[in-house]
């Protein structure tokens, strides 16, 4: 079945092809892995990419290098696909290719790789995420002010203040959700600035970061928002001051 199905990765027709790729992942075999590594190298950028679609749901060992030689591809859908496919295997021997691919000139290439930095611990990939907080795409930003709480990175807490200022509030909401869950009192100033934001998204999560911080430095900012238009904000606060007394 895996060889069958395989083979019609290069079918003509792209709905065929697709739903291949997708039916040897669900296969959850093995041996769909090796039968499905061949077509990475294929002539179609489309079946390049629909083979490392297949290969990222196996998360077989043996897709790691030719995914890594797939980040040289002149092809940005493939490097998209190849670099999910790495990231997914949290593999240690993929930092460079992964720390390069934060650099790619592709922002979604630049985004899942940032993203998937996010399994290691060392200071190379700790670096890089931070980095990509300045990053000219501003969902590569988002993704990596998400990413450094997750990765635990301290390192990165004056670069996540600074994206507090960001001009796009889907950046500053993640980097207040990390600055919350990285507990870092210098903070609180930056947050408490965003209790009076436009947006009850970025209000809520205001309330909620300097909550988990805990510092009392936070009641001037959290009395500001006890009686505020949205119940999620007003929730949130509540949550908040109980925890600072």
């Amino acid at each position: 079945v895996a060889k069958a199905l395989a083979a019609a990765l290069s079918d003509d027709d792209t709905k065929v092809a697709s739903a291949a790729a997708l039916s040897l992942a669900e296969l959850k075999d093995s041996d769909a892995a090796s039968e499905i590594v061949e077509y990475t190298s294929h002539a179609s950028e489309f079946v390049r990419t629909a083979a490392f679609n297949g290969l990222k749901e196996l998360r077989s060992s043996i897709s790691l290098a030719p995914a890594i030689n797939a980040m040289n591809d002149t092809s940005a859908a493939v490097r998209q696909s190849a670099v999910a496919v790495i990231g997914w295997l949290q593999d240690d021997n993929s930092l460079p290719a992964l720390i390069a691919a934060t650099r790619d000139i592709d922002a979604e290439v630049r985004r899942i790789a940032c993203s998937a930095l996010g399994f290691s611990r060392k200071s190379q990939a700790a670096s890089a995420i931070v980095s990509a907080l300045e990053d000219e795409s501003w969902q590569v930003r988002e993704t990596a002010a998400e990413t450094i709480s997750k990765s635990g990175i301290k390192d990165g807490i004056p670069q996540l203040i600074a994206c507090t200022t960001d001009e796009y509030w889907q950046v500053r909401l993640k980097a207040v959700r990390s600055l919350g869950k990285l507990g870092d009192p210098e903070s609180i100033d930056a947050i408490g600035a965003l209790v009076q934001s436009k947006i009850p998204n970025l209000r809520k999560e205001s309330a909620a970061a300097l909550g988990e911080i805990g510092d009392k430095r936070a009641v001037k900012y959290l009395s500001s928002i006890e009686n505020d238009a949205d119940p999620d904000v007003r929730k949130n606060a509540r949550w908040a001051m109980s925890r600072l007394k």
